[in-house]
């Protein structure tokens, strides 16, 4: 896990293919998650976010998960519980310009993961997120850059009226004097561009 860079302060070692069937087996509980997650226990703090009820999850839980973030691994779980609850809008933003390195994880993660998984969503919606990921793709801390990555490829592929604007900031951040932005838009530049993947987008229901 340490490989990985997931925090093992306070781990006991279970792998996700354990906790995952065990999550489904305890079922969704909303109390016992906010308890689970208290403990500070990785294991725990997952089997809260993999339990709880997102139509139970206010704003100000959420935003008080953030204060203990700690570890890539529980953000990326934390932002798709967070887009299930439905605050996509409120917290991509205010965590976006928070200058925390998971915090600002969470804004992107959230994009990625609605860009995926909400299907009933305008693709408006995700547009205006394209000027904050060229906002923040200059920021090259390692767990920010790959989520402003990652949000942008998922954008691009989440519809062929996406895909445009998608590759064409991706073409944009290549060709960037930054750094991290240029190694930001080449890796999304690779995957929009490729035909494969053009086509299977063109096959979306969109």
């Amino acid at each position: 896990m340490a490989r990985f860079g997931i925090n093992t302060a306070k781990a006991f070692g279970v792998g996700n293919t354990a906790l995952r069937p065990f999550a489904r087996r305890l079922g969704r509980n909303h109390e016992r998650a906010r308890e689970l997650w208290r403990t500070g226990w990785r294991e725990a703090r997952l089997l809260a976010l993999f339990t709880d009820e997102p139509r139970l999850l206010g704003l100000d839980q959420a935003r008080a998960m953030v204060e203990d973030f700690d570890s890539w691994e529980i953000v990326d779980h934390a932002a798709d519980l967070f887009v299930d609850a439905g605050h996509l809008d409120e917290l991509v933003p205010e965590l976006a310009a928070d200058e925390r390195e998971f915090a600002r994880r969470t804004a992107f993660a959230m994009i990625a993961w609605g860009a995926v998984h909400l299907k009933t969503r305008d693709d408006a919606d995700f547009l205006r997120c394209l000027p904050l990921i060229e906002a923040h793709s200059g920021d090259p801390r390692n767990f920010v850059r790959k989520a402003v990555n990652w949000a942008l490829r998922q954008i691009g592929k989440r519809s062929m009226q996406l895909h445009g604007p998608a590759l064409e900031l991706s073409e944009k951040l290549a060709a960037s004097e930054d750094k991290t932005a240029r190694w930001i838009g080449r890796d999304a530049y690779r995957e929009l561009s490729d035909p494969e993947r053009i086509a299977r987008i063109g096959r979306n229901r969109r």
